[in-house]
């Protein structure tokens, strides 16, 4: 049985520890609380390139630090911010024992999520990881689902996607021959998409739902 989860977001809040270290930045810079809201924005949710993204914040801030400076600041100090929630950890854990094969499929830089990975200690948890950059191709393209398939030995039929995005994650697993698991984070699905098979607010009711047989038939559902 073939488990597909999302990294960031997903497994780990990658949100909360951008937005501590925008917050530490911003203080740092000496300037005002509301730039950090900017900061955030800018950012969209990890989504907006770095290299834009560190343009932008040097056009704003003048911080003299230089774009390559930046992007490197952008790629990897909020990663020592981040934790794996014991409820995740036990979720993929029983996964495991249930007899799934897990892999954690993920758009990015390989040295930057492998960093996360490491940082968490996801690796005991996981069969396999596969990164976009390293595979020279990103969600939701449907072969990076696929090659995660090959690498864990399973086929596609009967697995599943776990993930928070609706697009790269959900409407991409399931172009890939996935069921597809939602993480919604409090928020709700956009309506010009077809529903997720499975919905919960956080990774650990997804999962637990998929391992346990909640998820019943194509309609959208709620792990809870």
């Amino acid at each position: 049985m073939l488990l597909l989860v999302d990294l960031d977001n997903t497994l780990v809040d990658r949100a909360s520890a951008f937005n501590l270290w925008a917050s530490d930045f911003v203080r740092s810079l000496g300037r005002v609380n509301s730039e950090t809201a900017w900061l955030i924005a800018a950012d969209r949710d990890g989504y907006e390139p770095r290299e834009s993204l560190a343009r932008a914040i040097e056009e704003r801030f003048e911080t003299g630090l230089g774009v390559e400076a930046l992007i490197e600041k952008l790629l990897f100090d909020h990663v020592s911010l981040m934790t794996l929630d014991s409820a995740t950890a036990q979720a993929l854990k029983n996964a495991r024992e249930s007899g799934w094969r897990i892999g954690i499929v993920t758009n990015g830089t390989a040295a930057q999520q492998t960093l996360k990975i490491h940082t968490v200690g996801l690796e005991p948890y996981v069969d396999a990881v596969i990164i976009s950059e390293a595979e020279g191709v990103k969600k939701p393209d449907t072969e990076l689902f696929e090659i995660a398939a090959r690498r864990l030995g399973a086929g596609v039929a009967g697995g599943w996607m776990v993930g928070d995005h609706p697009t790269a994650d959900i409407m991409g697993g399931r172009a890939a021959g996935l069921s597809a698991g939602w993480v919604s984070r409090g928020k709700d699905w956009p309506r010009d998409i077809a529903a997720p098979d499975l919905s919960a607010a956080t990774a650990a009711e997804v999962i637990n739902a998929v391992v346990g047989g909640l998820a019943q038939g194509p309609a959208a559902g709620s792990a809870r």
